[in-house]
Formats: C-alpha cells, structure tokens, sequence
C-alpha cells in the first residue's frame, strides 16, 4: 500500500518573516557592505541592500555587467529555443523585469544559479548589464534544483546538473555524500547523470523508477562516492544495451509501439510486485541484467504490449 504524503502544516496568514518597513531598515552586516563594495569595483551598481522578507536573509538588488556573469558551471545546457521565446517577449515589452539570481565567485565574476536562460536573452539582445539579486553566500549556488524553476527541468537536465554539481563538490568538500541530500535532491540522479554523460542518448526515463528504490545516499565520502556511483552507471549502462538488444528482437517481430522499453524493463523488474520500499542496488540490477539476457520476444504477445504505459523512448 503506497504510504500518504504528509501534508504541509498551514501557517496562519501574516505570521512569518519581516514586516514591510523593516526589510531595509537594519545596520548591514560587514560581509554585505563588503559585496556592495566589490560590486562597485567590478563596475556594477548598488541599487539596494535589504533583507529578504521570507528568512531575513540580506541580499543586495544590483546592476552588473552582463559580460560578468555566467552560469554556474555544473548547471544544464543552454536551451536556444527557449532563449529565442525570452528574447522576442522581452524585446517585444522593451522592458527587463524579472532579475536573475547571483551569487559571487573568482576574478570578478558573478554565477547565476537561476537566470541562465534570461542571461542568453539579454545578450542576444546586445544588452549592456543585468539586474540581479546577488546573494553574499556563495553556497547558495549549491542549491540549483531548488532555485531554478524559470524553464521546467527534465530528468536528463536535473540528472545531468546534480552529477556536475557532485563532480564540482567532491574537489571542494569530502563530507559524506548522504549529507548533500538537500543539493542533490535524490540519489539516483547523481547515478543517472553519470550515465547520460557517457550516453547523451541513455533512456533514464526507464530506469528512474527501479533506481528510486534501491539508489540510496551514500554514508561513504563524497570523492569515494562518486567511484562507486561510476561503478554503477557502468552497470546501467550494460543494462541498457541489454534491454536495448530485447527491444530491437521485439520490432523485429513486427511490435511497433513508443512504450517497448519501458515494456522489457517492467518484465525484467524484479521489484515490481514487492511491497518493501527499498532494496538493493547492486542486487536489483544485477537480477534485471539477467532477466534481459534471458528476454524471449518469442514469448510476448500484441496484448501484453498494448497494456504497457511508462515512458517513453527519451
């Protein structure tokens, strides 16, 4: 039986944060005059310094250079089309309104953790500077998944950004990696995003599910972490040229359907009628290895076929 989802306790309106008139009013803290020095310096401008009215957090409203900021470098790919619809929108309304987010880092320059796709349009545009609210720790720039809501993620962009982002991490900081549970935001994505930069092609999608039962945290340090969760994306990898080789035996046969993958990975699942909400890893996949190796397209039927859902081929 699938467990509730606990439900966000309610908060009783205009009980949290800071009221309107204090959001600017307080002695800044040495830290962010310090930014809006540095800001200054870089050839931006101090628009305003004031804390934010959530977790009274200080931040700092500023005009950069748009030749100082760029992305963070674990984050997804640049999507042209969508640039092209920000740029042609803010064009069309002469007017830039909606700031990026920044935080500081080497030489002068600013990252922006969220605002990716709206830097590429401001400089297709030819614009000179940026609007951003630059944020004082640099930390922030960790925390992407949850900041970067201005174009919808799919699983091989998050995946792909939390290997970077753990990739990036494991040079700086060698905590265990269950304790970047917040960063990574769910274990699989670390495995899956190491496979999709083998296999830019690698169908995810079909896999998730499996993974977010038996993909768990590490306890080992993040460096250490990172081999093993190479080891099993290898793992996937085969996998997936086993499953691979199942579904071409069943279009061979004539079965044409978007859902054959994600039917050869159901059959082979070995954790598809178990109630445990975990398992093993290396367990699982090694049965689901098996299981497609042993895969007989003889055996299957146009019914059983045009049962499955799933996801699609990616």
């Amino acid at each position: 039986m699938p467990r509730a989802k606990r439900k966000r306790a309610e908060v009783p309106a205009q009980s949290r944060g800071l009221d309107a008139r204090r959001l600017g009013t307080a002695a800044h803290p040495a830290s962010v005059d310090a930014l809006a020095e540095r800001i200054a310096i870089d050839g931006g401008s101090v628009l305003g310094v004031y804390r934010d009215p959530l977790g009274s957090h200080w931040q700092i409203l500023a005009a950069l250079p748009l030749d100082r900021v760029e992305p963070t470098p674990f984050q997804r790919d640049l999507s042209e089309a969508h640039v092209g619809r920000l740029a042609d929108a803010i064009d069309t309304l002469d007017r830039f309104v909606d700031p990026v987010t920044a935080v500081p880092a080497a030489d002068g320059m600013y990252w922006t953790p969220n605002g990716y796709h709206r830097l590429g349009a401001m400089r297709q545009l030819g614009a000179k500077s940026i609007v951003a609210l630059v944020v004082p720790e640099p930390e922030v720039a960790h925390r992407i998944l949850l900041l970067n809501t201005e174009k919808a993620h799919n699983l091989r962009e998050r995946a792909l950004e939390v290997a970077r982002l753990a990739q990036a991490l494991s040079l700086l900081d060698d905590r265990p990696e269950r304790e970047f549970a917040v960063e990574f935001e769910e274990a699989a994505l670390v495995t899956l995003g190491l496979c999709y930069q083998e296999n830019g092609r690698f169908a995810g999608g079909a896999y998730h599910p499996v993974l977010k039962r038996c993909d768990k945290f590490l306890a080992m340090k993040l460096p250490r972490a990172l081999e093993v969760r190479r080891e099993r994306a290898a793992k996937l990898l085969e996998l997936n040229d086993a499953v691979s080789a199942a579904v071409a035996e069943l279009k061979a046969r004539g079965f044409q359907s978007p859902y054959l993958r994600a039917f050869v990975v159901a059959r082979i699942n070995p954790l598809r009628f178990q109630r445990k909400p975990t398992a093993d890893f290396d367990e699982t996949i090694d049965k689901m290895l098996a299981g497609a190796r042993r895969f007989d397209s003889a055996k299957i039927r146009a019914d059983q076929v045009a049962r499955t859902g799933g996801a699609p081929e990616e």
